[in-house]
């Protein structure tokens, strides 16, 4: 119960003829009770926040303060916090999954420490207006977050599987592992000679241990709450054209928390500083030891 409502409770006491002292004391302090702003509530954004919370209803208070972060607005989490409160807003309770009995299998080998050096991959499902099934392929690199493709068809074969890691591998490079299941897509001989061709070696999860690829199945639990739930398709192109639109989002605002809600892009080019920062010192400190070598 939020502080207003045990207000107004204590009032509702008091017309019972139950005293303030009384109805604290089963409620609140009297301190908080009697306790009053000394500002105005700022309707203005307050109206901000719902638009935000109504816009992205995946969304909690906390990305949502990064998101007016990101808009160059000084604003405190808390005071995000008291709107939130103050109009019970609230994310969508998720629908639980039976959890399954794990097998022992840790996840499996390797755990990217860099860019493009693991990529995951996995296919969602879904229906167009019409209950037509949608398949997409979507593709991401595990140590940045980012989605580096979003395929849409209505069927998926192993050749189709082969073009997108081309055009993504054209475009970025080539990853040292990339991990899947066992779907028949991913262990076609087509693809698997493709990425061997590439020097890319594959890493398959046990089958029904989808925790093993979690930071896949995180992309995909946050393209299916936030882009699939939230729109009806026409047809599979009208699809493909928005889970483009929602990839670019995804990689290039909407704050991650597992990034100190950085998008995945901003992390990355920080990442890329970090490390030209790092090389630069490394190379300084070694011209400083060669010169005192030499000297003396």
């Amino acid at each position: 119960m939020t502080v207003e409502r045990k207000r107004e409770a204590v009032i509702l006491l008091k017309t019972k003829m139950v005293s303030e002292r009384r109805s604290c004391q089963l409620l609140m302090s009297r301190s908080t009770c009697r306790y009053r702003l000394k500002r105005e509530p700022d309707a203005e954004f307050e109206r901000a926040v719902k638009e935000l919370a109504v816009r992205h209803p995946r969304f909690g208070y906390r990305r949502v303060h990064a998101l007016f972060k990101r808009g160059n607005l000084t604003v405190n989490r808390k005071r995000v916090a008291r709107v939130w409160q103050k109009f019970g807003l609230q994310v969508p309770a998720r629908t639980q999954k039976k959890k399954r009995a794990e097998r022992g299998g840790e996840m499996p080998a390797p755990v990217a420490t860099r860019p493009n050096e693991v990529w995951t991959y996995d296919f969602v499902f879904d229906r167009d207006a019409a209950g037509r099934k949608l398949k997409m392929l979507t593709l991401i690199d595990e140590f940045t977050r980012e989605g580096l493709a979003i395929q849409v068809g209505r069927s998926f074969k192993s050749e189709q599987v082969k073009e997108v890691l081309a055009e993504v591998g054209a475009e970025r490079g080539f990853p040292n592992f990339i991990r899947s299941d066992n779907g028949s897509e991913f262990i076609a001989r087509i693809v698997t000679e493709y990425l061997a061709v590439n020097k890319v070696k594959t890493a398959f999860i046990e089958p029904g241990s989808p925790w093993q690829n979690g930071k896949g199945e995180s992309f995909n639990r946050r393209f299916r709450d936030e882009c699939l739930r939230m729109e009806v398709f026409g047809n599979w192109r009208e699809a493909a054209v928005i889970a483009e639109t929602w990839r670019k989002y995804y990689n290039r605002e909407r704050p991650h928390s597992s990034l100190n809600y950085q998008s995945p892009r901003e992390f990355r080019r920080s990442w890329e500083t970090g490390q030209a920062l790092l090389r630069e010192k490394s190379t300084g400190k070694l011209a400083i030891e060669m010169a005192q070598t030499l000297g003396a």
